[in-house]
């Protein structure tokens, strides 16, 4: 015998634990309970829902702060989007949420239409969500502990109308806490993690971190960028004239122009290489190099990203190439297994 399925009516709820009696109003303190269940039940449906309106989930992460992970993880949405495909960024910094800035969005606020949160609108269609939409002052601090931080997260995850993407990005702040594990538990068919590092031993310990810290978590990590990866100085002087170039640590890099009367030489500022010996070391892919870039400290202060503002120079095609390993990674499949931890 079949039944009717059974309807929460949350505008006349009851107790149900009054035997021998007549249902009973529910307390203030009842209703409150029982609308936050409601609205949590109706969040974990909607975040089932995700993996088939979503085909691509990826998680950016950084060991430590000032490797330009917000820029790294703007400059993939962006060059995704730049391919034609419909991109998302999420940006779970919740204290320092600084990708609104990076994309024009200073200012905006979300729209909110039938319970679903609407995302803003940025550079080439990429919608961003961002906490940053939802504070009065760019000045104030946002100063919750770990259990707000939780309930935030899940509504970021399971309340914004997102619509069908080919694409979202998930941009962390540095570290292994409460956001990218939270995301991890409650956001289903992430595709990966992309560790961000710049060459300097510092960096390249706590990214080595980051990858075991997706390996405890049983997420696949889609590979290592490195960023600020070299420095390129170029310039003009008669063909055929040979120029010395200071470098770091008391070198010196020697240039010749061409035929043309151009030159450039790169200096490794930050060294090299570091990048691609961790992923070797972990064995999990080398996504590969993004130039160190004094246009992207004017592109995030002024809203334009590089992609954007210059789509064909050397730091988009660097973006272009590290995307291209990406989606080949993640649509065939081929990242496999995460490593087993020893």
């Amino acid at each position: 015998m079949s039944h009717p399925p059974m309807q929460l009516m949350a505008d006349s709820p009851v107790k149900v634990n009054n035997p021998g009696g007549a249902p009973e109003p529910a307390s203030p303190e009842d209703q409150k309970k029982m609308e936050a269940a409601y609205a949590q039940m109706k969040r974990k449906m909607a975040i089932s829902e995700m993996g088939k309106t979503i085909k691509h989930k990826i998680m950016v992460l950084s060991g430590k702060g000032g490797v330009g992970k917000s820029t790294v993880a703007t400059g993939l949405a962006l060059s995704l989007a730049q391919k034609g495909l419909k991109v998302g960024l999420l940006d779970i910094d919740i204290t320092g949420p600084n990708v609104p800035k990076m994309m024009g969005l200073d200012g905006r606020r979300l729209n909110v239409e039938g319970g679903r949160i609407h995302p803003a609108e940025g550079h080439l269609g990429v919608k961003v969500i961002s906490m940053a939409f939802l504070l009065e002052d760019e000045d104030s601090p946002v100063v919750w502990r770990g259990p707000i931080k939780l309930g935030a997260i899940q509504q970021f995850i399971g309340d914004v109308e997102w619509g069908g993407l080919d694409y979202l990005i998930i941009d962390f702040p540095p570290g292994t806490s409460d956001e990218p594990l939270t995301v991890a538990q409650n956001l289903p068919d992430i595709d990966g993690m992309v560790i961000v590092t710049t060459p300097q031993d510092v960096a390249l310990l706590d990214s080595r971190k980051s990858i075991t810290f997706a390996n405890s978590l049983k997420v696949d990590v889609i590979g290592v960028v490195e960023n600020m990866s070299g420095y390129t100085i170029r310039g003009k002087a008669p063909a055929g004239t040979a120029i010395e170039l200071a470098a770091p640590g008391g070198k010196t890099i020697k240039v010749t122009t061409d035929d043309n009367g151009d030159w450039a030489g790169t200096l490794d500022i930050f060294k090299a290489g570091g990048g691609e010996r961790t992923a070797n070391d972990f064995g999990v892919p080398f996504l590969g190099k993004l130039p160190f870039d004094p246009g992207f400290v004017r592109g995030g202060d002024d809203g334009v990203h590089r992609i954007v503002s210059e789509p064909e120079g050397e730091s988009s095609v660097a973006f272009a190439k590290v995307v291209t390993e990406i989606q080949d990674i993640v649509e065939s499949g081929s990242n496999g297994p995460g490593l087993e931890i020893i």
